[in-house]
């Protein structure tokens, strides 16, 4: 008789190989880099030019602000959570900016601290509600994406340019780079947000909890994290990022105006579940956040390139992509359980 026909005899669990066990844990990245590798090739192939230093650099540039609501975001739906808020803010800080710098001559350099401070009280208090009386984040950011957005039209309900000098400059200058190609202020600053949002993701205890309470927030509170405080943080983390990006619109936009990033919300969280971020949290990375922005502004691109596609087919492009991420998704949650 077998060891395995034995009544009660535990077997053993077949042996996986690291690298197996890696490339499942990253399927999903896997999957965004190898589609944005494929988009690539196709365009290069098809089209002149394509893979030009500056076609490829202004899809940084055209992207800045949605990669930097993108990277708070995704600490977001790191926990579990979301924030739909974050399109409305991003046109508050612009309404705010336009009005103090052009009806009350504030300057550049006291306005933007201070869109930046609002930004992230403004996630703060979300956060604190969703954490102190357990709400749904999505019915207390959808509150906040009202909030936001109707204080736009209280300002103004027309669109404020802005003359300033000083936003003029900010938003001409360039970082030149090789073959007489550039980056943008706003993709510098989308750049170096990127990297401070994977350093805290990886390398700090804060990030360790907001994965840790994406797995489980129970488990997360067994263990002594300060889940309060990380919840309450991941909120206003989301809201700097969403008022840095409205100051990198306005700068793009040189304008204020109630209309402005309307949708936002829904790129951004389209390019955090393509990058690999389910949106049941606990999984994922930034660099996949990245390529998930990226793969979004290369079907722009190449749609413009085409030049007889409607901008329509970007959205059902982005449709498509989704449908697909969340069914690899779902299959490989299926694979991993036991």
């Amino acid at each position: 008789m077998s060891v395995q026909s034995l009544p009660g005899a535990q077997v053993a669990p077949p042996r996986v190989s690291p690298l197996l066990q890696q490339a499942r844990r990253h399927a999903a990245l896997l999957t965004t880099l190898a589609l944005f590798a494929a988009l690539v090739t196709f365009g290069a192939l098809r089209y002149e030019g394509f893979l030009s230093t500056q076609v490829a650099l202004n899809l940084l540039i055209d992207n800045a602000f949605l990669l930097v609501v993108a990277v708070g975001m995704s600490f977001v739906v790191l926990t579990g959570g979301i924030d739909l808020s974050v399109g409305s803010v991003v046109a508050l800080t612009t309404m705010v900016s336009a009005t103090l710098v052009e009806h009350h001559g504030w300057s550049p350099g006291a306005v933007i601290p201070l869109v930046l401070t609002l930004g992230a009280c403004f996630g703060a208090f979300m956060g604190l509600l969703i954490e102190r009386f357990r709400l749904q984040p999505f019915i207390v950011t959808l509150a906040g994406m009202f909030l936001a957005r109707g204080l736009c039209y209280l300002i103004s309900i027309d669109s404020i340019s802005i003359t300033n000098e000083t936003y003029s400059d900010m938003a001409g200058w360039r970082l030149p780079l090789i073959a007489d190609s550039s980056l943008s202020l706003g993709a510098v600053v989308a750049i170096g947000v990127l990297l401070a949002g994977i350093f805290v993701a990886h390398c700090t205890p804060f990030g360790r909890a907001v994965y840790a309470i994406g797995g489980s927030e129970q488990s997360a509170r067994l263990m002594g994290l300060p889940v309060r405080r990380t919840l309450v943080g991941v909120y206003a983390l989301s809201g700097l990022c969403s008022a840095i990006a409205g100051v990198i619109f306005t700068l793009y936009m040189l304008s204020g105006y109630g209309q402005h990033a309307t949708g936002l919300e829904l790129d951004a969280i389209a390019a955090v579940v393509i990058g690999g971020t389910p949106l049941s949290g606990g999984v994922g990375h930034l660099a996949g956040t990245l390529f998930g922005v990226l793969t979004l502004g290369l079907v722009q691109t190449l749609i413009s390139f085409d030049g007889t596609l409607s901008s329509w087919w970007t959205r059902i492009f982005i449709g498509a992509l989704l449908f697909a991420f969340c069914l690899l998704q779902r299959v490989g949650s299926w694979r991993r359980s036991p």
